[in-house]
């Protein structure tokens, strides 16, 4: 029976997600020292068919190398999807105890109801927490994915750390020859995609994580798009180069600036708390703008404690 997940905001949400091959140990070494708040084991679209088996026990051994208590980020695992030939096979990743596992290719709630199961008898099976291993479903790669989102609040999963979207697997299905338009930004179906994935997980209560920038190479535009989608709501990003990793980190942290900010708007309401409107600095602040102050400021307060930890 679905339960009720924890409230995002619980807990400091994952900036950067940096997807690694896992047949490649080389790269698992390199993207293990990127600073990242979190790695995915991919096991799908970066490994070619001959290379899934060699991949899947790659990754097995790389997490029992990392214990859960030992280790200095989040692992997470990306299976491939659930009708594939090779999903259930990958699910023997869970004797390693990885702390979540990427569903691409999400067509409704229903595949995230059917991979949480699996998991349920898998932990039972390797004498593991019961849902100690969480599930981020890639929400929008098939086209009847954007007509089946509001299900993740209606039908809510203890195991659903967050939604995430996908830009490239969505325009390959429909037939789109590019997602972009010629100005960079992304076209009508993407966009909504987009909104669709931010404004579920926000219903849900889990963390919104934006989807890739695939030119490794432009740091402004991935600079650009960090901040854009952490102004929308988003709360991390995933990532495909180590490079990418500090630009996104520090995209989706509270600067200096901004946290002195919030902390003068916390401190006008209480020295007024008689005041559902205040002004600051020539602004007009309403209990929206208190809100909004004590998430951020709670925010920085969980990623210092995360940073010290």
């Amino acid at each position: 029976m679905p339960h009720t997940p924890a409230t995002a905001a619980s807990h400091a949400p994952l900036r950067s997600l940096l997807f690694v091959p896992a047949d490649s140990p080389r790269k698992l070494d390199k993207a293990a020292a990127s600073g990242a708040d979190a790695l995915i084991l991919d096991l799908e679209d970066s490994v070619a068919a001959d290379r899934k088996a060699t991949a899947r026990q790659l990754a097995l051994e790389y997490l029992h190398q990392h214990p859960k208590a030992q280790r200095r980020q989040p692992l997470w695992v990306r299976i491939n999807p659930l009708d594939s030939p090779w999903a259930m096979q990958d699910l023997c990743v869970c004797a390693g105890a990885p702390d979540g596992i990427m569903l691409p290719k999400a067509s409704a709630v229903a595949d995230v109801l059917r991979l949480g199961h699996g998991l349920d008898a898998l932990e039972a099976h390797h004498a593991l927490p019961a849902h100690g291993i969480r599930i981020l479903p890639i929400v929008t790669e098939v086209p009847q994915a954007l007509f089946a989102l509001q299900a993740y609040h209606q039908q809510p999963h203890a195991r659903l750390h967050g939604l995430t979207w996908g830009a490239e697997d969505l325009a390959a299905a429909i037939g789109a020859s590019h997602n972009r338009l010629p100005d960079g930004r992304y076209d009508d179906l993407f966009r909504l995609a987009r909104s669709l994935c931010l404004a579920a997980a926000s219903a849900a209560g889990v963390q919104p994580v934006d989807t890739i920038w695939a030119d490794y190479r432009d740091s402004t535009g991935l600079q650009a798009e960090a901040q854009a989608a952490r102004r929308a709501g988003f709360t991390g990003k995933l990532a495909i180069h180590p490079a990418q990793v500090p630009i996104i980190n520090a995209a989706f942290t509270p600067d200096a600036a901004e946290i002195a900010w919030f902390e003068r708007v916390v401190q006008a309401f209480a020295d007024q708390p008689d005041q559902g409107t205040i002004g600051l600095d020539g602004k007009m602040l309403d209990l929206p703008h208190l809100r909004q102050a004590q998430r951020v400021l709670a925010l920085a307060a969980q990623l210092a404690r995360r940073e010290q930890a």
